[in-house]
Parts: structure tokens; sequence; C-alpha cells
């Protein structure tokens, strides 16, 4: 079992900067993917970024590319970070951690957490 917090949200303005924390705690030896999404209201959940926990190889969304940056820490990864650059109003919305697991058989698991709003307003 794993367990996933997020912090660090709140309201700036169009061109201030956030950075978003996940804890992650529990068998965090397991963990090998954290993924960061999104969801604004009345839209579908959208991917931003996922960092793989071994290499630390990142993948971002089209929309976020140059302004947004995931990071983790520890070995094994108990916190994951997105630092959020030149934000826009379309950013808005709640950001939620996802900590993927595999155990030694192959079976993998998502631990999601509550999601925290960020918001960007004049």
């Amino acid at each position: 079992q794993v367990t996933v917090v997020e912090s660090g949200g709140g309201q700036v303005q169009p061109g201030e900067s956030l950075r978003l924390s996940c804890e992650v705690s529990g068998d965090t030896a397991s963990v090998f993917r954290v993924t960061w999404y999104r969801q604004a209201p009345g839209e579908e959940r959208e991917l931003v970024a996922r960092i793989f926990s071994v290499c630390g190889t990142t993948d971002y969304a089209e929309s976020v590319k140059g302004r947004f940056t995931a990071s983790i820490r520890g070995n094994p990864v108990n916190a994951a970070y997105l630092q959020m650059n030149s934000l826009k109003a379309a950013d808005t919305a709640v950001y939620i951690c996802c900590a993927a697991t595999s155990d030694t058989a192959g079976t993998r698991n998502s631990y999601w957490g509550q999601g925290i709003q960020v918001t960007v307003s004049p």
C-alpha cells in the first residue's frame, strides 16, 4: 500500500510560479512512476507530467512543455514535485498525483492523491 498526499496549491496571477509537492509513503520501494494529472471543471482528466523513479525519465503534455518540470526525491522515491512556471489561466485545475507500483510478481497498482486546487487569475 502507498499513500499519496499533495500540497502546495493555491491562487496565483498569470506569469507567476507554483511548486506542487506529492508526499509518497508506505511501500515506496515498489513505486516506479509518479504521474501528475489535472482536471478542470467540465473537462476530462489530463496527463500533465510523469517521471520514472529509476531513470528519472520525464514526459510532459504539449501544453506545459518548457514551463513545468517534474522531479522526485529519494531512492526509493518518497516525494515528487511539479514546478510550474509562467502559469496561465488555462492551467487552472485540480492537480492530482498518482504513484504507480509494481510488485515482484509484476502486478501493478495505482495510488491516487485527493487532488489540490491551482487557480491562475489576475
